[in-house]
């Protein structure tokens, strides 16, 4: 989960603007932002994501509360955009066999030393999520909590990548970015109840050094948007969670907050399954 989104330039020392960012730019930025923040991030939102737990948002709702992955108990999983691959432990404890990737080594690094320390320790591998190092049906479930769908420049060719390597019938849950958080300014105050900007602008968001170099970059999809992805992908949607912001959560994270969260959705949680292979073909005939 990133912190912030947008962000005030003025306030963080960066040059933030919205324009065009192709896949090469877009991969870059974001393995050499996340290689670097890595630590930080780490110390810094550690305790709340835990070691072991699957936390869904910055909201704090589990998969031990929500149970939208369904059954893993002897299942085959695998987690994209993992970070410190907190969610793949999890599922390990409940008894699910899974790898989890990312492509920030950094993140990676961070993983491994929550392995260290972990009674559930799963492998790790560095992949970008548009190229899978997996074969055709390898997995019963594909999931990311905030990871590798908006860092992409191209997320229809990963709804693609992820439907790949499912099995018929398998299941692909991703959470997100609210679509419609990308209207309003990233104020944790009541000042963010404004919208302010075009909730159909898809230019994304850009992060540069001096030199104008991207250094971290994010992209924008409506709801309509990332409907018709998983739908072309070959993937049905069966749940869509906005889920509310508990009072059990009084604290901020960047942008959300209570005062936000309990008024507009900051995350959007997204349940598709596969087309079995007798559902393709009705499809294609």
């Amino acid at each position: 989960m990133r912190s912030q989104l947008p962000r005030e330039p003025d306030n963080w020392g960066v040059r933030a603007e919205r324009r065009a960012a192709d896949g090469p730019e877009t991969a870059g930025a974001n393995r050499t932002w996340w290689d670097a923040e890595a630590p930080t991030y780490a110390a810094e939102h550690g305790a709340f994501l835990g070691d072991d737990a699957f936390v869904w948002g910055p909201e704090g709702w589990t998969e031990a509360e929500l149970g939208l992955l369904g059954v893993v108990r002897g299942r085959r999983l695998l987690e994209i955009g993992a970070g410190g691959a907190q969610c793949a432990r999890w599922v390990r404890s409940q008894g699910g066999s899974v790898v989890a990737t990312d492509l920030s080594l950094g993140m990676l690094r961070t993983g491994s030393t929550l392995n260290a320390r972990s009674p559930y320790a799963v492998p790790l591998a560095q992949c970008d999520a548009l190229a899978l190092p997996f074969g055709d049906a390898s997995f019963d479930t594909v999931f990311t909590a905030y990871g590798a769908v908006p860092f992409v420049a191209d997320s229809a060719a990963l709804m693609r990548e992820a439907a790949r390597v499912l099995r018929p019938g398998g299941r692909f849950v991703f959470s997100t970015t609210h679509p419609l958080r990308w209207a309003f300014p990233d104020d944790p105050t009541e000042r963010g109840l404004t919208a302010t900007m075009d909730y159909w602008d898809r230019t994304p968001y850009v992060e540069s050094d001096d030199s104008g170099q991207a250094t971290y970059v994010e992209h924008h999809r409506t709801l309509g948007d990332r409907v018709r992805e998983i739908a072309q992908a070959g993937l049905t949607l069966v749940d869509l969670v906005e889920p509310q912001w508990p009072a059990r959560n009084t604290e901020a994270w960047g942008g959300w907050s209570p005062t936000r969260g309990r008024i507009v959705p900051g995350t959007a949680i997204f349940v598709t399954t596969r087309l079995t292979l007798d559902q393709d073909l009705r499809r294609s005939t």
